[in-house]
This record gives C-alpha cells, sequence and structure tokens, in this order.
C-alpha cells in the first residue's frame, strides 16, 4: 500500500468537510478530503436538503465564509438563469420560493459553488479531493490517531498519515475504527439531566433517515413500475401515526396531532412561512425551481425535493447494526414506493386519485434512479467531548427569558428549535423551543485522544441538541472552527487541549477566527424562539 503524508485528514465532503478544508487551506495547510460519493456537500448536495437556517441568516449568526457561498449561489442564478426582473434585483433570492428556507436552490448549483470555493486550493496543491473513497481502517499509537487506510474508488488503498483528524463523516465512522470513545441514539435522564430524556438510556434509538428524490408535474403519463415491495409499505402505520405511512396524514412535528397538508403542483402563490405552517403544502415546502420567477415559458414545471414524513425511514439505524446496509436499501424503497403512490393512489381535491404527470428528475440529483445519491442521516455517533451540550443549556423551557448560556470558549454560533425527528424505536416527534445558542469549542474535541477534532455532527451533543447543532450553519461552523483549530494546532505546535484550557492561547485563537469573519456571540436581541 501505498503511504501518504499530510497535515490534515480530513474524513468526509459534506458541508462540515468542505468549511474544514477551505478554512484550514486558507490558513496555508495541507489537507486531503475523503468522500464516499460522486459529490461533495453532504445536506446541500447529494443528500438533497435545502438549508435549514434561522431567521437572521441574512446578516448574522453564521461565517463570512458561509455568508460567500450563499451569495455566490444567488449570483450564480442572476448571471446564468433567466430570472424575471423583480427576481435578478431582488437581495433575498429565493429561487424555489419553497418556505422551509429563504434559499431554496438546485443541488448541482451548490456543487458547483462549493467546486469552485474548493479549486483554487486544489490547484496551489494544497488539498487533494477523493471521491468514491471508503474509510477502511485506522491505526492508533497510545491518546493518538496515526494514519487512516482509505479505499480509492478504483480499489487502491492508501494509508495516510496526519497531524490532526478532522471527523466530519455522517455517521462518525473514524470514531470506532480508532476506538475513540462515543455515544449513539438516546441517553437517559440520569445521564444527562435533560427534561426531555426517557428514563432509560436506549443507544440504537436514533432518528430517522430520509432518502430524498426530486420531482416535476408536466402533462404526460409517467407512472413508473410498480415497486417490488410497494404492497408492504402501502400497509405500514407507525407508532403514534393516525394511519398509514402512504397517506396524506401524519403527527403534526409540535403537537403529535393529526394534520393533513395541502398539495398542489405547480401552483404560483408564494407564501411566508408563518402561512404554510398553518396548513402546510408540500409542493412549496422543499420547492427548489419556481417556475414563476424565471421567463414565461422557460420552465415546463417547477422542481420540489422530497423530504416529508411520509419518507423517513424508521424500520433500523443505518450504522451500529449488522443489517445496516439492509436498512439503506429499504429506505431508497420506501422513498421510490411513495412516488408511486403519488403517482397512482394519492387522493386528489377534485376526488381522482393519484398525480400521473409527476416526473422523477434523476439529472437533479446526479443518480440513474431521481433518488438522492445519499441518505439524509440527522443523528451520527456523538463524542464523548470535553463539552456536552445539553438540553438545559439552550431550552426556552428551561432557561426562560436569560437566553442560550453562553460559552467562554464559543467558536461560532448556530439557531434553530430542538427538532428530533421519530426514532427507530418509535419514539415520537420531539419539538422543543431553543434559544439562538453557541458552539462551544470543548465540544470538537475529545476527552482522551489528543489530534482528533469533531468537524460535523460528531461534535460532542447529546440525542437531544444534536437536534438543532445538526443544520446546515451550525455544521458549516462547526467544520470551518474545526479546520482553523488544525491549522492552528499546526503552526503553532498547540494541542487542541491546551487551546481549549488556557484563556491566552484561547483568546489568540479566537481572535484568528473573529478575522476570518466568524461570528462567536449573538447580538443579543434575538431573544425570540427559534
Amino acid at each position: 500500500m501505498q503511504n501518504i503524508r499530510t497535515d490534515i485528514l480530513i474524513l468526509g465532503g459534506g458541508v462540515g468537510g468542505v468549511a474544514s478544508a477551505l478554512a484550514a487551506c486558507s490558513m496555508g495547510c495541507r489537507a486531503i478530503m475523503i468522500e464516499p460519493y460522486d459529490w461533495i456537500g453532504g445536506q446541500l448536495t447529494s443528500q438533497a436538503v435545502p438549508p435549514d437556517e434561522h431567521p437572521w441568516i441574512e446578516s448574522h449568526g453564521s461565517t463570512a465564509l458561509y455568508r460567500s457561498f450563499r451569495e455566490a449561489v444567488r449570483a450564480h442564478y442572476r448571471r446564468f438563469f433567466p430570472l424575471k426582473p423583480g427576481g435578478t434585483a431582488d437581495p433575498n433570492l429565493n429561487p424555489g420560493g419553497g418556505w422551509v428556507s429563504p434559499l431554496c436552490h438546485d443541488p448541482r448549483v451548490s456543487h458547483a459553488i462549493l467546486e469552485s470555493m474548493l479549486l483554487p486550493h486544489v490547484v496551489a496543491g494544497r488539498l487533494t479531493i477523493h471521491r468514491r473513497a471508503e474509510l477502511v481502517s485506522a491505526q492508533t499509537h497510545g491518546d493518538r490517531i496515526a494514519a487512516a487506510s482509505v479505499r480509492l474508488s478504483d480499489g487502491v488503498e492508501i494509508v495516510i498519515e496526519a497531524s490532526y483528524f478532522l471527523e466530519a463523516t455522517e455517521c462518525g465512522d473514524l470514531l470506532p475504527l480508532a476506538q475513540v470513545e462515543h455515544r449513539t441514539g438516546i441517553e437517559s435522564t440520569s445521564d444527562t439531566g435533560e427534561p426531555s430524556a426517557p428514563s432509560t438510556a436506549r443507544p440504537l434509538a436514533m432518528q430517522g433517515v430520509t432518502v430524498v428524490f426530486a420531482m416535476d408535474h408536466v402533462d404526460a403519463n409517467h407512472v413508473i413500475d410498480r415497486p417490488a415491495d410497494y404492497d408492504y409499505w402501502r400497509k405500514v402505520t407507525p407508532p403514534g401515526w393516525p394511519g398509514p405511512l402512504l397517506s396524506w396524514t401524519y403527527p403534526n412535528p409540535r403537537t403529535l396531532k393529526p394534520v393533513t397538508p395541502r398539495f398542489r403542483p405547480n401552483f404560483a402563490e408564494r407564501e411566508s412561512h408563518e402561512e404554510a405552517l398553518r396548513q402546510p403544502d408540500l409542493w412549496s415546502y422543499r420547492r427548489i425551481l419556481d417556475r414563476s420567477q424565471f421567463e414565461s415559458g422557460y420552465f415546463p414545471s417547477d422542481v420540489t425535493l422530497v423530504n416529508w414524513p411520509m419518507n423517513d425511514y424508521l424500520e433500523g439505524p443505518l450504522f451500529g447494526v449488522p443489517d445496516a446496509e439492509v436498512h439503506r436499501a429499504r429506505a431508497r424503497a420506501l422513498s421510490l414506493s411513495l412516488f408511486y403512490w403519488l403517482q397512482t393512489e394519492a387522493p386528489r381535491p377534485d376526488g381522482g386519485i393519484g398525480y400521473s404527470g409527476l416526473r422523477l428528475r434523476p439529472d437533479v440529483l446526479g443518480t440513474d434512479d431521481g433518488l438522492a445519491q445519499a441518505p439524509y442521516i440527522r443523528e451520527a455517533r456523538r463524542l464523548r467531548a470535553v463539552t456536552t451540550v445539553v438540553e438545559q443549556d439552550l431550552a426556552v423551557s428551561v432557561r426562560g427569558d436569560a437566553g442560550a448560556i453562553s460559552y467562554r470558549d464559543s467558536v461560532g454560533t448556530g439557531a434553530y428549535r430542538i427538532d428530533l425527528h421519530p426514532t427507530t424505536d418509535g419514539d415520537p416527534y420531539l419539538d422543543v423551543a431553543s434559544h439562538p445558542f453557541e458552539i462551544p469549542l470543548g465540544a470538537l474535541i475529545p476527552e482522551r485522544v489528543e489530534n482528533l477534532i469533531a468537524a460535523g455532527k460528531t461534535i460532542g451533543t447529546t440525542h437531544i441538541t444534536n437536534g438543532c447543532y445538526r443544520v446546515h450553519p451550525a455544521e458549516w461552523s462547526i467544520g470551518e472552527a474545526a479546520g482553523r483549530l488544525a491549522a492552528f494546532c499546526v503552526r503553532r505546535s498547540f494541542a487542541p487541549r491546551a487551546v481549549q484550557e488556557s484563556d491566552g492561547i484561547l483568546e489568540e485563537f479566537q481572535a484568528v477566527l473573529q478575522q476570518a469573519g466568524a461570528d462567536l456571540r449573538w447580538r443579543g436581541d434575538e431573544r425570540l424562539p427559534v
């Protein structure tokens, strides 16, 4: 096997991994990034999830790099797409007009922008990206990781030695391979003291995953072949569900009462987030192309992404069990069955059934079948970190009007409700109001291992607080802080733990983050629950 040496090995090319690479390479370090799918960008691209963002994202509560990414997406549409004059002039352009996000857009655009942002570092020789690469094993010496073995897309296996290893995988794949202490699933209230935690810990109870698909609607018959296991999915009723999974009715995430949304392909109205919550419209929910914003007749249909309660896969986790690959395949089968139900059996307002004009859009997602390249994984293995963020740190029900706790070692900000989807063990939705929060550096640093830094969903949260730290802007801020921390430690020969523990070194590092445009504190007037 070929041995390669680098400053930083970034395991995972999702949102956190890309932010890590941009940050570390901008500080002059050499980095290698491995990604198991064709596209870098994770939630934004291969998982096809428009950015879940907070109300203040247009002005603050992120980083300069994240803001430049968002502006580049809008600039791409203004330059290359036939927008109507109003869209071209709109500083807050939302190309899809979806109400889940102020920036619903095509995942191909995200991929193009992220590739362009990384390209200067690739050309300079500071960054190497291996796509369709698999992490195979890790070598450790005491409390340090020495190397990781990676199988490349051509089957060749290489050994990569690095000074620092950044854990940015979607499931925390490095942690068990390097024997790094971590948690999975639900902790008990005796473990964390969290008011919403159960009395008993359940390590295999994890939030369901979703295989997103893209579709449009045109006047023709596009009905696909009946999926082989359609009859099975047609009969499934999850615990606490008001009826069959494949139906228009599901539990409201906040009240758990039945809710029946609207579904109106290609309707042209624009709704606010608040209006949509009163009676959701699933077509506009994650719509990524709103044809009414472009020259008349240019696009034959809107395009929307389907990440709905009905295709949350709840029958088993995708890691930590021997049949994980079976669950991956069944999650894809569920989404295909949902699409077939929409085409053939979904009740219509006019009394008919099925929308035969619905069409899968594989081109949007870079696949052959119209399903996303990767499942949307909400919950990873979580580091046993120097700092563990708990519900009491940010929940409105606990903190009242005091706002979230402020950490001396903050390296970024985020804001989102604690939004937990049903679990593989039958737990219902959990939706808890939370204050805008900070990201403590201690949550990125393991209790024991010296040269591992969490750069995504693997940080030291609980099952509950993962529900608000997992979204796109927070993951970007975590990844960017991890990349700058690794580069800072390479350049200054500090250990991450020393940076976190020493007030003087910490202040120096926080100054590095602020000079790069990271918001470490909230302004103080964002008190309304998100």
